[in-house]
């Protein structure tokens, strides 16, 4: 049985926030896969609401510094650390005051969701940047929540020869994460200037973007889905099924485990 390495890029991992199902299953899953012999790492944005001296949250000097431009903006990243005890599982955190330190109350991506947008690029190429330094290589990569959902573009496009994704299965989770807002009518002008042309940005249609077009986009892009929760809305599923790759339907909260599991070794012996 291969044992790989899996990187997980989650919107939500408790006791970071407040429970609820997408930051439980953003613990349960990695935790229960690291525990299983799997080399695991994660990352999150670091909100505002995260309380750094009581997660014991520090900086990682050799990977922070750099800057990411956005817009003709520079934007600093910074990029911390903690440990999930009792497995000591590293979570590492995407730090901003530009996009994630604007409310002590809340999620940021709810309470200003004006540059919803910036933020979903910023931690996407903040965490294939850093994975890069780090010169770790996963075999799965698995992107949970909409703030993940251009993580698999990104890689196809600018990352698909680097050492650490070229092999990589991408894998993307179906959660209960809808928003009701759209994205900055820029939002399409501002993934051209990444790099991206009209055919890769199709999907996308017409402005403005919501959850819905993000969510085409990030199921065209992977290599796999799968459900892990309950409550998707129908058509998200039926988009997966009809895309013809490897997807794994919800099996229920007490068999999501073994199911990934097995679904991981599916794609890795494949």
């Amino acid at each position: 049985m291969k044992k790989g390495k899996i990187l997980y890029i989650s919107q939500e991992i408790s006791p970071y926030l407040p429970a609820s199902t997408i930051s439980d299953l953003g613990r349960a899953i990695p935790q229960a896969m690291h525990e299983r012999g799997y080399e695991v790492r994660t990352f999150m944005p670091r909100y505002g609401i995260i309380n750094e001296r009581r997660n014991q949250l520090h900086e990682v000097i050799r990977l922070s510094g750099m800057n990411i431009v956005i817009d003709d903006t520079d934007h600093p990243l910074i990029i911390k650390v903690a440990s999930l005890q009792p497995s000591r599982m590293q979570v590492y955190f995407i730090d901003s005051e530009d996009y994630f330190h604007r409310s002590t109350k809340g999620k940021e991506t709810e309470t200003s969701p004006e540059d919803n947008d910036e933020r979903a690029i910023f931690f996407t190429r903040g965490v294939l940047e850093t994975v890069k330094r780090l010169r770790w290589e996963p075999a799965i990569i698995q992107c949970s929540g909409w703030i993940t959902s251009l993580a698999s573009i990104y890689i196809r496009r600018h990352f698909s020869d680097d050492p650490s994704y070229r092999n990589s299965k991408l894998v993307f989770a179906l959660l209960n994460d809808r928003f009701d807002n759209t994205l900055d009518p820029r939002f399409v002008e501002k993934l051209k200037a990444e790099g991206f042309d009209d055919s890769e940005l199709a999907v996308l249609g017409s402005q403005p973007v919501g959850y819905d077009e993000l969510m085409k986009l990030a199921i065209q892009t992977a290599d796999a889905i799968v459900q892990i929760d309950e409550s998707v809305d129908e058509s998200l599923i039926a988009l997966a099924k009809e895309s013809g790759k490897p997807f794994l339907p919800f099996r229920g909260s007490d068999d999501i485990i073994e199911a990934s599991h097995e679904f991981y070794q599916s794609l890795l012996d494949d």
